[in-house]
């Protein structure tokens, strides 16, 4: 049906509503997809808009109403169409819900008779669905992912599908005012690249060999580094070693540690000092003389302060430490356009529902919105859903990642994005070991090959020269759980760990780690550095969302995509790449959001 956009804004003006050309076009859209007139959805529309007691009429708006009225409205006909057992008017999906049934049935049948020469089943077409070489890529996700065939109780949630806010922006980063969240999808000329320091973590390694003696070279090597890069930065003259007593102030390098097995306060803290200057002594430290610290466990740090007797050393002032440098692009990194990217992190199940409902709401938004690039953390089976735990599923942890994999690609191939897995320590399907190898996926259909990357986690990826650093690790819940800090003013926690783990230039500076994180830490110095100060950072946590600029970079926080039995968030931001060399660095983040799914 054709749908006229002047009709549309008159239909408008009789109730007193003013709406941009944009949002207008929209509304036309809803029209032709849903099959409705110009005179009864602006009716339908403007009941929900007086609902919603809202100023103004903004994108988010029409996306409520198309959520909460259309959608809704449309999956009843298709419900009640089905029980009618007439054909109807069905939509698209529907459709081809009959088809895939009418063949399964002429398969069964066909089993019980004689094979013939040739095969006599015919190809069921009509006007939405012509015949095609693929077929399957017309597939609706719905269709594509069938909770039933791997669990006995795939039931939906209620306090998901219950939710009202959907589409609720809960934090905002830098001029959002007038963005409209559209990407160009497989249009615009995307550049992927992966950085490593000095390679990238590409595939499978053997883990649990690792013998102490290379677990101490891995961290001494650390303290003589990062050592290294201070005394330069900060002219000093020579570190002294920890133990030997001096009544004048001196300069210790070390790693901070906990005098006992408990958790670190500012009287169990103890400096470990490197192998050359101090051969790995240790010594406890006195705070009392600082007024502002901020120090976890395996934290490497200069300090300065008197160690008269050798046996405590009292430090007077603490060292900052010095992030990289940033990435400096090259003609090959892709165009200057602004680039929008979404990024959502697992589990993509609400904790008492197997359905992925939360994800096929995701590919939606995805669908609609068409980024350029998305970024999705993982897990995608969650070791801790309680199905999985309890061992209730009935396919292999391998088929059902593969069958949510597929649902994702397939089901996202119309909006063009192109998309980049990371994984997870809970993808139970995965190998449980840090750093991460990236999923293998021999599966991959010949088409998607160019805009389908899979990762390592953790991760430095290049966007069009653009660094954006990715882990699926909850490192700012381990930080935060051990960090001890004291401060005169107004200490936010969030931004002194993310400045940690910019100067410690580590994705995860934690030592000892947590004991649920296996690290091979042979393979944690060779993939797990920062090989430059990231653009943009995302972190994904348990801990509330955020997007915050830290030392130059920006961090991002995207929540989890579910909490529990309801609904979470997920980020989205515009990012631009600057053009003029030898001009003082801008932020290249220009605006960014997090999101209610």
């Amino acid at each position: 049906m054709t749908v006229s956009v002047q009709q549309l804004t008159k239909e408008l003006e009789i109730f007193g509503v003013d709406c941009e050309e944009s949002l207008t076009e929209k509304l036309a859209e809803l029209c032709a997809q849903y099959g409705q007139s110009e005179e009864e959805m602006v009716r339908e529309f403007i009941a929900f808009y007086t609902s919603t007691q809202k100023d103004c009429l903004t994108s988010e708006t029409l996306s409520s109403f198309e959520h909460e009225c259309l959608s809704k409205r449309s999956k009843a006909r298709h419900s009640a169409s089905k029980d009618s057992g007439h054909a109807g008017a069905r939509d698209i999906v529907s459709i081809q819900e009959l088809i895939e049934a009418e063949e399964e049935e002429e398969t069964l049948l066909n089993s019980y008779t004689t094979p013939s020469k040739g095969s006599q089943k015919r190809a069921v077409t009509t006007p939405e669905t012509p015949l095609t070489k693929r077929r399957v890529s017309a597939r609706s996700p719905h269709v594509l992912l069938s909770p039933s065939s791997f669990s006995p109780s795939a039931t939906p949630s209620q306090k998901y599908n219950s939710r009202n806010n959907r589409g609720e922006v809960v934090t905002s980063f830098g001029s959002v005012q007038g963005v409209s969240w559209s990407g160009r999808g497989g249009a615009g000329a995307i550049s992927l690249k992966v950085l490593g320091c000095p390679e990238s973590l590409t595939g499978s390694y053997k883990f649990m060999f690792q013998k102490l003696p290379d677990i101490r070279e891995v961290l001494t090597c650390k303290i003589e580094e990062l050592g290294s890069e201070l005394k330069e930065h900060y002219k000093i003259e020579a570190f002294t070693p920890v133990l030997v007593p001096a009544q004048e102030p001196v300069t210790l390098l070390g790693q901070i540690g906990c005098d006992s097995n408990g958790k670190l306060n500012n009287k169990s803290v103890i400096l470990e000092g490197d192998r050359e200057h101090s051969s790995g002594a240790r010594v406890p430290v006195d705070l009392s003389e600082l007024k502002e610290y901020s120090l976890f466990p395996g934290q490497v740090v200069v300090m300065e302060g008197i160690n008269s007797t050798g046996r405590q050393f009292v430090a007077t002032k603490l060292y900052e430490g010095v992030p990289l440098p940033f990435y400096q692009p090259s003609e090959e990194d892709g165009d200057f356009e602004q680039n929008m990217v979404l990024v959502a992190c697992g589990p993509y199940t609400t904790s008492d529902s197997i359905t992925y409902d939360p994800l096929l709401d995701l590919i939606a938004i995805i669908n609609h919105d068409r980024p350029d690039v998305c970024i999705l953390f993982g897990p995608f089976l969650d070791a801790k859903h309680e199905q999985v735990e309890n061992c209730l599923l009935t396919s292999p942890f391998e088929e059902v990642f593969k069958q949510c994999l597929r649902t994702i690609i397939e089901g996202t191939r119309s909006s063009g994005s192109h998309l980049v897995f990371v994984p997870s320590l809970r993808d139970v399907h995965h190998e449980p070991v840090y750093p991460q190898p990236p999923f293998s996926y021999s599966d991959l259909p010949p088409e998607d090959k160019k805009r389908v990357q899979f990762v390592s986690e953790p991760c430095s990826l290049s966007i069009n020269g653009l660094v954006f650093g990715l882990t699926s690790t909850d490192l700012l819940f381990h930080m935060g759980a051990e960090e001890i800090s004291s401060a005169s003013g107004t200490s936010d926690r969030f931004s002194r760990i993310l400045k940690h783990i910019l100067t410690q230039r580590s994705y995860y500076p934690l030592y000892p780690p947590q004991e649920d994180m296996a690290i091979d830490y042979e393979n944690f110095y060779a993939y797990a550095q920062l090989p430059f100060t990231p653009d943009v950072l995302i972190v994904p946590s348990e801990l509330k969302y955020f997007v915050k600029d830290v030392l130059g970079c920006v961090c991002v926080n995207p929540g989890r995509l579910t909490k529990g039995q309801v609904g979470g968030t997920y980020g989205r931001l515009y990012f631009r790449r600057q053009t003029v060399d030898g001009e003082e660095r801008r932020s290249p983040c220009v605006a960014a959001q997090v999101v209610r799914i």
